[in-house]
């Protein structure tokens, strides 16, 4: 009896494996076989498009304390009254489409990695931003450069992640100005895949392009985006000069922008689903032209991040109707507009890794889905209205996003698909268990979750009754325990490791 055992464990840990191995191919990004769900009829996208150019030419976009700025758009032709530029009618637009990228490639630093931006390609992103990380251990904290350096571990081991992302989270025990040189080197290093550089202070995006051109070579990186950014508009109609000055060195540089309007509607812009599209298109739309004005062909996405309020509290909402009618709505306004569309995520105001985590997240993860976004940033780990990034979060999340990959690959119609054989095979009154095509698609017929327990009751409790917060706790620690780093070569790393000494050395430690 106790070898038969053993023969069905062995064989039943030989099939685990094989599925293991099965589940970890992936592909560098989605290439997307099914169509975009359309909710906006022409009509009304047109009526957004015209309320859009009536706002930037009637009201106008504040693009605060950069003078430059101010002259490049008035040499474009826009009407300047203090930091108040107004735009003729179409003349974004115009700008837009004559040179910014519907498509670009963001290189990696493993070409085998690198992914295609736009047209009917999707990039799933980490979450991005949160000060404090979040585990079953140690609970809410604020978040360390290890945590950093565990993310991007994280995202490097994790297939459904094609991108390494950009603030993983915030690592609060290095001096806020020197932090992002510990992040860019963390995401050149310990990663391979590619990654979004530091916007908060030109200076900071500066540095991020140097390091890049110590891993690519200088003249590759003024020709190939190998650096994709988010710029945030100060919403309400406001630009600021930090983001002004950060788009401004990536757009020089040739290397990508996300202007992407950040709105909590009822206070960052009107309550109605229209009156906040209207805002966030003319928003993107002189943040857009902005980059081209700069280079002329730098590659830029149209980027959207609407969430709704509670009335009664105040407090951003996240997974309900209304943001998701926006997305979808912009996601058709960007395909007209002709540049790549980013939005989505999994975002939740949940606290911990739980039901209302799940289904506030799949709300949006399933709208982006449909909607046909190029860059879905916050894929995976955003807790709590984005200021924390939980470690069993992203590894549930990620779950998800392995069946986004899945569903936006369309159906199988081949002639294996169609299984022909199979119904000529088993006929009527049969089972399809044993014929030879069941047997020959038994790994592969069916997406595996890595995260949920479909066995029984009893051997789910002989295996500790874990709930899918307690097994994903599990999963990222195996994960990080058996984590191996990409190759590097030697020089490069040291370049890296002397640029960013020599960084910190010119400018003392700051912490606000």
């Amino acid at each position: 009896m106790s070898t038969r055992r053993t023969k069905r464990g062995n064989a039943r840990e030989a099939r685990r494996a094989k599925r293991a191995i099965a589940s970890t191919r992936s592909v560098p990004y989605i290439t997307r076989r099914v169509p975009v769900y359309e909710m906006a009829s022409e009509e009304l996208l047109t009526t957004i498009e015209t309320n859009a150019e009536i706002l930037l030419e009637e009201t106008g976009i504040d693009f605060k304390d950069d003078p430059r700025t101010l002259s490049l758009f008035e040499n474009a032709g826009a009407r300047i009254d203090g930091e108040r530029v107004r735009f003729p009618r179409n003349m974004c637009k115009e700008i837009i489409q004559a040179s910014a990228p519907r498509m670009y490639v963001q290189h990696a630093r493993n070409s085998q990695r690198s992914v295609k931006i736009g047209e009917n390609h999707c990039v799933l992103v980490p979450a991005y931003g949160p000060p404090f990380v979040h585990d079953l251990d140690k609970g809410r904290r604020y978040a360390t450069l290890e945590d950093f350096e565990n993310f991007t571990k994280l995202a490097y081991s994790t297939h459904s992640m094609h991108h390494s992302g950009g603030t993983l989270c915030e690592p609060v025990d290095v001096p806020v100005n020197k932090r992002h040189l510990d992040m860019i080197y963390s995401h050149l290093r310990w990663s391979d895949k590619p990654f979004m550089g530091s916007v908060t202070a030109p200076e900071r995006a500066q540095d991020s392009v140097d390091m890049a051109k110590l891993v690519f070579g200088e003249d590759f990186v003024d020709q190939n985006c190998v650096i994709t950014s988010l710029i945030n508009a100060n919403s309400p109609m406001t630009f600021d000069s930090t983001m002004l000055g950060a788009a401004r060195v990536y757009a020089e540089n040739n290397q990508a922008s996300v202007i992407s309007p950040f709105i909590l509607s009822g206070a960052m812009s009107p309550v109605t689903v229209v009156g906040t599209c209207t805002q966030i298109l003319a928003e993107a739309l002189a943040g857009i032209a902005f980059t081209q004005l700069i280079r002329p062909g730098a590659p830029v996405i149209f980027g959207t991040f609407s969430s709704a309020i509670s009335m009664q509290s105040g407090a951003p909402t996240f997974g309900t109707p209304e943001p998701s009618m926006v997305l979808y709505i912009m996601a058709a306004l960007s395909r007209r507009l002709g540049v790549p569309y980013r939005s989505g995520g999994g975002l939740c105001a949940s606290k911990l890794p739980d039901a209302q985590a799940a289904f506030e997240s799949a709300n949006t993860l399933q709208t982006a889905m449909l909607a046909g976004v190029n860059f879905m940033l916050h894929t995976a780990g955003w807790l709590e209205g984005g200021l924390s990034m939980g470690y069993e979060k992203f590894v549930l999340d990620a779950d998800q996003a392995a069946m986004i990959e899945v569903f936006l690959s369309g159906v199988d119609d081949s002639e294996n698909g169609q299984a022909m054989a199979a119904l000529r095979e088993v006929g009527p009154g049969n089972h399809f268990l044993g014929c030879d095509h069941t047997q020959s698609n038994f790994e592969t017929a069916f997406y595996r979750s890595s995260t949920a327990d479909n066995n029984s009751f009893e051997q789910w409790e002989s295996e500790g009754a874990l709930d899918a917060a307690k097994r994903a706790n599990q999963m990222w620690k195996s994960t990080l325990a058996e984590y191996e780093s990409p190759p590097i070569d030697p020089g490069i790393d040291e370049a890296l490791k002397d640029f960013i000494k020599r960084r910190k050395s010119e400018m003392p430690d700051v912490n606000y």
